[in-house]
């Protein structure tokens, strides 16, 4: 049976039991009450299906009849989907509504479980804790509501002391109801493309208003509606700590010390006045300042180096962004205590970092960390999963191949995948966010009708989520000024929690930032063709492995481009995939069949996406800042818009992309003919030395020059024009290396081109060779990872054309995945001999050999084993192991 979507039961298993509280959280201290994750046990219905009331619903009598196991965190339509109703909706047509009934959307369900309050929760205030319901909820404990939510990105704390005993059970129940507005989606087809974004949905704000359809995602029938964020109930004593937040400022361009400071709110949640001690301490530091509370109110305290001079910190532990410098984080542990016992405490992380937006010499948005200026190299984030079923484990694989690409920003579109976990892993990996708030481009949804349940989300958000040392700023709008009311309240917002961060009104307008694409694929020259700064969306098609295609889709449907496709976004629309298919052949040659197709689109993704960020390399700071693609990350298995596929297995645009952004590198500007240096280092590049050599399609060297390097800090470098010689084939090659002074290579790239007469005409390379690469394998396994490493040696005459490595399973042959690879879809000329190595889970091999499956243009190799390790030729993917159909596209009548 061949793979289909990524492993869900693993995903869901890791779902229900996953329920740790991330980075703000409940202390582990010996004399404190711990948390209890409420993460099984749930069971759902649909609530037009249930007679009794909440009231009842929620006392121990109540006997729940016919209702499924429900997946907590999870969707509706993700436990409805464990508990066998509907098929896996991500795959192939089952989305449809004929499978799938969008009156989801518009149906309410009760979630029902019971738990038990540890005794430790004894003379304590007891805490129901929910961090996220989509979209409203009433919450009912042991026969009595205890509070509603509203909005998906809004916490629902509520004190449950007089509703619970320690020692004994209780129930739960939660009435989720969907969002007001679901909308009526359109139904992706060949016929009718992909048709409008957006729509109604809009109009409820603070919800997944994308679920409603894109030209990115179907249309998802429950809306996402359901307990998508973990759930625990907490004790405390009489005073609670709330919100605390962390800033820290350098004295730039020094970056040798560093003021701290820590604001808390501390609240009495009793009857009677408190007094009590806040404490707080990281690495050596420590600070504590006597509190008294009124009853029923909060105060906030401050502690900085005008009370406290230890907070002035010397030689800090810095923060950086990826490719700048390592990822130190502090812990601050802050704890209240009253008569000397704890009442509560927090862990918070944060870095010590100062960002600034500004630099003399442009009015354009650069973004400096620590005082060295960030060339921006993101990626967008549509929505993380179109179900939200992205546990922790799931989150790490994708943000981590964004820090193998050399990313440094995630775009947080429209703030669809806020979660605890993905702030914790963009700061642990480096990756800055782009973070936005609630509204789509006005043409694809209106204005959010209520204003205080928006503000109320906007504000829950930047409180929760503003100690992340990642967050770099907080953008209003998609491709669109908010409302003046809204924007009026989110400037007076920023300046009340958000002293340090830039607010960003519009993510197409201001500072130099453009967004709107184009979307589709494009010759690598024309990426070399702009006005704008700094460019928030700009994107290509990006068609996965022929393992991830056939993973995502029934047989049937391979070797026609139909109706399936088009549900999986290729069809007309921004990415053009419905002329996709023309221009693969009329550049690569004619298409045989679904397995030629992915082996020419891996060439086309390559190229657009590495002149995608080579393009703006080449006015590095002069006047681009940044550049972020549309998408990095899917939200389904998809044909466009991605670095790696729903199942997280990479395609070749994710090392074009990893190749484009070395800190530094060297490229042939496809635009002029220029060969450049790109260093985005703080540090200039002296006494290193570039060679440049082009071959002829049949191997043999036409041309070869060396340049002496001297690349200055944060600038692109141009070491000269081309020479190109009059004995070039049609179709030829062009290699580029840079080294250091020590001789050692720092970078280098290799590009396919055609003479300027016929330069969009590529069919030549059809004519290579098929090359047997000479290969070793060898295994090694430590703290529950398996590296395997391959050196490929090219023995023939000609190029050996983007040879690709899959792992895989020996025994089963199925891939592993995820996998991480220090390269991929390389290229060897004759007698080059490379390494690449993989790394994965030891866990994820299951006990059996590894095996590599080799591919590519053109390539074979000689197979061979070492211990706990094999490699051979990948037969499937070679267009003659298959029919030939033509892949035709077949619209349905």
């Amino acid at each position: 049976m061949r793979m289909k979507v990524w492993g869900w039961a693993l995903v869901l298993l890791f779902v229900a039991g996953s329920m740790g509280l991330g980075s703000v959280a409940l202390a582990a201290d010996s004399s404190f009450a711990e948390p209890v994750s409420l993460g099984a046990g749930w069971q759902l219905q649909d609530a037009a299906k249930v007679t009794q009331t909440g009231d009842a619903i929620s006392s121990t009598s109540f006997r729940p009849q016919g209702w499924y196991s429900a997946t907590v965190p999870g969707t509706v339509l993700t436990s409805l989907v464990n508990a066998g109703v509907y098929p896996e909706p991500l795959y192939g047509e089952n989305n449809r509504p004929d499978k799938i009934p969008d009156s989801l959307a518009r149906t309410s369900y009760w979630y029902r479980t019971v738990f038990e309050v540890p005794k430790a929760y004894a003379g304590k205030h007891i805490w129901l804790n929910f961090e996220g319901i989509n979209f409203s909820a009433q919450v009912w404990v042991n026969g009595r509501q205890v509070g509603t939510t509203k909005g998906a990105f809004r916490r629902g704390i509520f004190d449950i002391s007089l509703d619970v005993k320690p020692g004994k059970g209780a129930v739960l129940a939660v009435l989720v109801s969907p969002q007001p507005h679901p909308g009526d989606p359109h139904e992706h087809t060949i016929r009718d493309g992909v048709g409008r974004n957006g729509g109604i949905t809009a109009i409820d704000g603070p919800t997944f208003l994308s679920t409603i359809g894109w030209d990115w995602i179907p249309a998802i029938r429950d809306r996402d509606t359901g307990i998508w964020q973990k759930v625990f109930i907490s004790a405390s004593g009489p005073v609670v700590i709330k919100d605390p937040l962390v800033t820290t400022d350098l004295p730039l361009p020094k970056v040798d010390s560093a003021d701290v400071s820590v604001q808390a709110r501390v609240e009495n949640v009793t009857d009677t006045p408190q007094k009590g001690v806040l404490k707080g301490s990281f690495e050596d530091v420590t600070f504590a300042q006597t509190v008294e509370v009124a009853a029923h109110s909060s105060q906030v305290v401050t502690v900085d180096t005008k009370s406290t001079p230890a907070m002035h910190v010397e030689h800090p532990k810095l923060w950086w962004p990826n490719g700048y410098g390592p990822q130190n984080l502090y812990k601050l542990h802050l704890s209240f205590e009253v008569d000397g016992k704890a009442s509560d405490s927090k862990d918070v992380s944060f870095g010590v970092r100062k960002f600034t937006y500004a630099v003399p010499d442009s009015e354009n948005l650069t973004i400096s960390v620590n005082g060295v200026r960030v060339f921006i190299r993101g990626g967008n984030w549509g929505l993380d999963e179109a179900m939200k079923r992205n546990p922790r484990e799931r989150l790490e694989a994708q943000i981590r191949m964004h820090q193998i690409a050399n990313m440094n920003l995630i775009r947080n579109w429209v703030g669809q995948s806020t979660s605890e976990d993905f702030y914790e892993l963009c700061d642990k990996y480096g990756i800055l966010v782009w973070d936005e708030f609630f509204q789509p481009n006005p043409s694809d949804g209106p204005d959010p009708d209520d204003f205080d349940t928006y503000m109320a989300n906007v504000r829950d958000k930047i409180l929760r989520f503003r100690n992340h040392a990642s967050i770099v700023l907080w953008c209003a709008r998609n491709e669109g000024y908010p409302p003046k009311k809204i924007d009026d309240a989110l400037r007076v917002l920023m300046t009340e929690l958000e002293p340090t961060r830039l607010y960003q009104a519009n993510s197409a307008d201001g500072r130099g930032v453009n967004s709107h694409g184009p979307y589709h694929w494009r010759t690598p020259r024309e990426f070399y063709v702009y006005d704008e700064a700094f460019k928030t969306e700009i994107g290509s098609v990006s068609v996965p492995t022929l393992e991830s295609i056939h993973g995502m889709m029934p047989e049937k449907d391979w070797e026609t481009i139909n109706d399936d496709w088009a549900e999986h976004d290729f069809a007309k629309g921004a990415a053009d995939g419905d002329t996709y298919p023309a221009m693969i052949a009329e550049r690569y040659g004619k298409v045989a069949n679904l397995a030629d197709f992915v082996r020419k689109s891996q060439l086309a993704n390559y190229e657009a996406f590495r002149a995608m960020y080579e393009g703006r390399n080449a006015k590095l700071f002069h006047p681009t800042t940044g550049v972020i693609t549309w998408m990095s990350n899917p939200a389904q298995p998809s044909f466009v818009w991605q670095l790696y596929h729903h199942d997280l297995e990479p395609n070749s645009a994710l090392f074009a992309v990893k190749k484009a952004a070395e800190p530094i590198h060297i490229q042939l500007n496809e635009g002029t003919g220029e060969v450049q240096v790109i260093n985005n280092l703080n540090t200039s590049l002296e006494n290193a030395h570039a060679h440049l050599a082009i071959y002829n399609l049949d191997g043999s060297m036409q041309y070869e020059h060396d340049f002496d390097v001297s690349a200055g800090a944060s600038v692109a470098t141009t070491l000269g024009s081309m020479a190109w010689p009059a004995s070039l084939s049609p179709v030829h090659f062009v290699k580029l290396e840079l080294k250091d002074a020590t001789g050692k290579v720092i970078s280098e790239n290799f590009y396919w081109r055609a003479l300027p007469e016929h330069q969009d005409d590529l069919k030549l390379l059809d004519s290579l060779s098929t090359i047997t690469l000479d290969a070793k394998v060898s295994r090694s396994d430590a703290d529950g990872k398996s590296v395997v490493s391959v050196t490929l040696h090219n023995p023939g005459k000609q190029v050996a054309l983007m040879t690709h490595l899959q792992l895989r399973r020996k025994r089963s042959g199925e891939r592993v995945l995820p996998v991480y690879y220090s390269d991929n879809y390389i290229s060897l000329l004759p007698d080059e001999t490379r390494t690449i190595t993989m790394e994965a889970a030891t866990s994820d091999l299951k006990g059996e050999d590894a095996m590599v499956m080799v591919d590519g243009w053109n390539v074979g190799v000689v197979a061979g084993t070492s211990a706990g390790a094999a490699i051979e030729a990948n037969v499937e993917a070679l267009v003659e192991h298959w029919p030939v159909t033509g892949l035709p596209m077949i619209s349905a009548k």
